[in-house]
């Protein structure tokens, strides 16, 4: 029987990446579609997606699939083979990362209750009336004539990078972000309303949701910031998207223009490129730029510098005492460590 799961550590997983001697393509897609048996789904992705060495995280619930890999240049066509295959994915689009990069270590497919944990009551949208798909000329052309364009991302995704005028809700998770949306353009609902994220999968169930609540003119910028950049670069168009796309992988960030957004979060100086601190013990995300990332070795504090410095076994001892409910946290523009 195959493997079902990865049982490599962190620093046998980063070795064997280094060994590669071919290059990989990072690849995003989702699809809202009912599937019967997630678990069963689930395992046969993993035996067939480990078995051409494809890296990267995949959620699948009975709502659908979302999905952010790495695959081997030379296993592309093979990966489309193992996708098109199932009737539900044949006709899923992929999207191409902007910038590569070492983007993940180890495949994971986990069984979701949704493909985006936005946590809203089932009565509270219909996935059978979404918002309307405007291409990247659409979407300039409504923003020069005066929509409201709405960020449907986290807010330290946006601190790096947005679109120009963009409504920035001030969340750090998915479940907090619909209804400070809604709450946001409460008095807007005759109003044309632009919304946008990553790669199109948030705005999906965002746009149903708002659909719901009486706004009348809702669409999203199909396939999001990924597939925009692609067609604003191709057709050779002024990107009205500024500064860096945030992704959910090692590279952290692709940038779209050379527009600095965002501060340092230590000196307050322009910076744009987000570090998870060294000490292993915090992890916290925060915009670090070059000059405090060598004064602090990678670390958001002094505090965090000697816990980093410590023998790696002092340091297992400290992570452990951490409390599992101060993990995995992020920076806000108005926290300090």
């Amino acid at each position: 029987m195959n493997a079902l799961y990865n049982k490599k550590n962190k620093a046998e997983l980063l070795n064997q990446l280094k060994s590669e001697r071919f290059g990989r393509v990072t690849l995003s897609f989702y699809k809202y579609v009912n599937i019967n048996n997630p678990i069963q789904l689930r395992d046969e992705m993993y035996s067939k997606l480990n078995d051409i060495n494809v890296l990267g995280r995949i959620y699948i619930a009975e709502e659908g699939i979302n999905a952010q890999i790495s695959v081997p240049n030379d296993d592309l066509d093979n990966f489309k083979k193992i996708m098109y295959s199932h009737k539900d994915f044949n006709d899923v689009k992929l999207k191409t990362a902007i910038e590569e990069g070492p983007s993940f270590i180890k495949l994971i497919i986990k069984v979701k209750d949704e493909i985006v944990a936005y946590k809203v009551p089932e009565n509270e949208y219909n996935m059978d009336k979404s918002g309307k798909h405007l291409n990247y000329k659409e979407f300039n052309n409504a923003i020069d004539n005066g929509a409201l364009v709405v960020d449907m991302r986290n807010f330290y995704e946006s601190e790096i990078g947005k679109f120009e005028n963009a409504i920035v809700p001030d969340v750090d998770s998915s479940k907090e972000l619909l209804p400070t949306v809604k709450k946001l353009l409460s008095d807007n609902k005759d109003d044309k309303i632009l919304m946008y994220c990553t790669g199109g999968i948030r705005c999906e169930k965002a746009s149903s949701y708002l659909i719901y609540h009486g706004f009348k003119d809702v669409n999203q910028l199909d396939g999001g910031i990924i597939k925009y950049a692609h067609d604003i670069k191709i057709n050779n168009e002024k990107s009205k998207f500024l500064g860096k796309n945030f992704v959910f992988d090692g590279r952290l960030g692709e940038r779209i223009t050379n527009d600095i957004l965002s501060n340092c979060h230590q000196c307050d100086n322009p910076a744009d490129t987000h570090i998870n601190c060294h000490n292993q013990a915090c992890h916290i995300l925060f915009i670090q730029c070059n000059a405090c990332n060598k004064k602090y070795f990678g670390c958001c504090s002094i505090d965090c510098v000697k816990v980093a410095s410590l023998p790696i076994e002092e340091q297992r001892i400290i992570r452990k005492k951490i409390s599992a409910k101060n993990s995995n946290k992020h920076y806000k523009r108005t926290r300090l460590k």
